[in-house]
Formats: C-alpha cells, sequence, structure tokens
C-alpha cells in the first residue's frame, strides 16, 4: 500500500491471534487505522503491543461476536469514533466439534452457526453501509475448501462456512456497480489454534505461518485491487 492509505480505517475480526492477528498488524503497518475485535482481550492486548511497536496504530473492540446486538453497533460506533470504515477483514471462526452429522450437538451447532455463519450477515448489515460509502470500500471474508468439498465429520464447520460464502458472495453480485470490492479468500493449511484442533498430531512447523499468509489479504484491500466476488486461494 502507498502512502495513499493512510487514514484509511480497517475493521479485523478474530484478530487475537492466528491470521487475524497477522493481517491486523500487517494493515496498521501498511498505514492503515486498524480495528481490533475478538473475544481474548488479552490477546487483543499483545497484539496491539506488536502494532505499537512497529508504528502503526490499532483500536482495541473485545467481544462476543456470537453476540448479536454487539455486532449491530459495529457500525454505529465506527462511524461515530472515525466517521468512515473502508476495509472489512473478517477472519472470526470457530470449528465446532468434528463428529458425525447424527451426533452433532444443539449446542455446538448453534454456537458454530452463529461465529461461522450469522456474524457473516451482521457485519454485513453493520458495516456494510459505511463500506459502500467509502471511495475504495474493501471487504474480504476469510473462507475454507470445506465449503464446496465436504468431508466427513466436518459438517457443522463445513455447513457454516458455506452458508457464509454463498451468502458474501450473493453480496458481491448486488455491488457490482459500486466502488466496494467483496472477495473470499482461502489461506489453505496454516500454523494456527483452530488446524490444531481439527489436526492434534500434525507437524505445525511444516505449515505456513498466518504471517507469511497476512501479505495475500492486505493486497485484496489496497486500492489498486479491483478484483471482484471471487474465491482467491493463498499465493
Amino acid at each position: 500500500m502507498s502512502e495513499a492509505e493512510t487514514g484509511r480505517v480497517a475493521l479485523v475480526t478474530g484478530a487475537s491471534r492466528g491470521l487475524g492477528a497477522a493481517v491486523g498488524l500487517a494493515l496498521a503497518v501498511a498505514g492503515v487505522r486498524t480495528v481490533l475485535t475478538a473475544r481474548t482481550v488479552g490477546g487483543l492486548e499483545e497484539v496491539d503491543d506488536a502494532i505499537r511497536a512497529a508504528g502503526g496504530q490499532a483500536t482495541l473492540l473485545p467481544m462476543d461476536l456470537t453476540e448479536g446486538d454487539e455486532v449491530d453497533r459495529i457500525g454505529p460506533s465506527l462511524f461515530q469514533r472515525f466517521g468512515r470504515l473502508d476495509i472489512l477483514v473478517h477472519c472470526a471462526a470457530t470449528l465446532g466439534t468434528l463428529t458425525p452429522a447424527e451426533h452433532i450437538l444443539p449446542k455446538d451447532w448453534e454456537r458454530t452457526i452463529a461465529l461461522n455463519q450469522t456474524a457473516t450477515w451482521r457485519l454485513i448489515r453493520s458495516c456494510g453501509p459505511l463500506l459502500r460509502h467509502s471511495p475504495a470500500g474493501r471487504a474480504v471474508f476469510v473462507t475454507d475448501a470445506c465449503a464446496t468439498l465436504p468431508s466427513a465429520y466436518w459438517g457443522t464447520y463445513g455447513a457454516t462456512k458455506a452458508a457464509s460464502a454463498n451468502l458474501a458472495l450473493s453480496w458481491a453480485g448486488e455491488l457490482s456497480k459500486t466502488n466496494l470490492r467483496v472477495n473470499l479468500f482461502d489461506p489453505g493449511p496454516m500454523a494456527t489454534k483452530l488446524r490444531r484442533a481439527a489436526f492434534p498430531g500434525e507437524d505445525q512447523e511444516r505449515l505456513p505461518h498466518p504471517s507469511t499468509i497476512a501479505p495475500a489479504i492486505v493486497a485484496l484491500c489496497d486500492l489498486a485491487e479491483r478484483r471482484h466476488g471471487e474465491v482467491i486461494l493463498a499465493r
């Protein structure tokens, strides 16, 4: 990003660790005023320390995205604080429980739907007006291959990620004649806590670190980036 990026405001979800933290840091270093949201306050503070050490600026917004009323207040709060929102990167997700479809418990199903699916809708609803008002709004939703390639025992996670992806691409189609660009981004396997929960015996030293994936997402947020309504794979 160029110096022209300074003054833009970004919201990054799931920003206390993993890909969300890496994207938040990368955007802030690029000169974007970054708003970081996640449930874990301690994790957000660690990312904030890293951003400040790198000369960037961040605002912390601790919240649980499964609390719908809180998500609905994000857009108005950002408008009151900054008067704008230019970038949304939605990284927050939960694995749920890997189990046969017949054994999925209601509490696991509802929690996974709330974060992986409903939060996407509420973010679009809450932040969409600000993003459309931006001269070059950008929205990136992190997806997963299982959204289009169902796997045994991954029904809860896969179904909710598929619903989120479908909604995001539907929204992209509705915005084809605006300056707002919406894309899905599939980072592939990464060394994250979610990945470790799914594959506890895997050697994460052999996987890409989120910090190596984040620049590809930052590129999709660039003023010059014009891709729209696509599923982008980590490069």
